[in-house]
């Protein structure tokens, strides 16, 4: 199964090298205030798809942090449920009823 994997692997950077090679023609992009970028185009098409894999990321922190916080707090929650359950299961032994937990 390794092999398989790796040998997917190979095939995708060998088809990607191979669009690199055959997209070397230069390209200008405008921005605003005319300034003007010329490279060969596989390397602008790698910048902007690098930026738009890092506005992505940068757009899921948030929601991340959020998802980190309340874990925390269920977290805290099943912590606070054990130790309420540990004591009620030793007051009901102190009584002496009869039972198993």
């Amino acid at each position: 199964m390794r092999t398989i994997f790796w040998g997917f692997r190979l095939l995708i950077f060998l088809f990607l090298l191979a669009f690199a090679a055959k997209n070397t023609d230069p390209v200008n992009v405008r921005f605003f205030f005319d300034i003007l970028w010329e490279a060969p185009l596989v390397v602008v098409l790698l910048a902007f798809f690098a930026g738009g894999a890092l506005l992505g990321m940068l757009s899921l922190v948030g929601t991340i942090f959020g998802l980190r916080r309340k874990i925390a707090a269920a977290k805290r929650d099943a912590e606070r449920d054990r130790a309420l359950l540990a004591e009620f299961r030793k007051e009901r032994e102190t009584r002496g009823v009869a039972g198993t937990a």
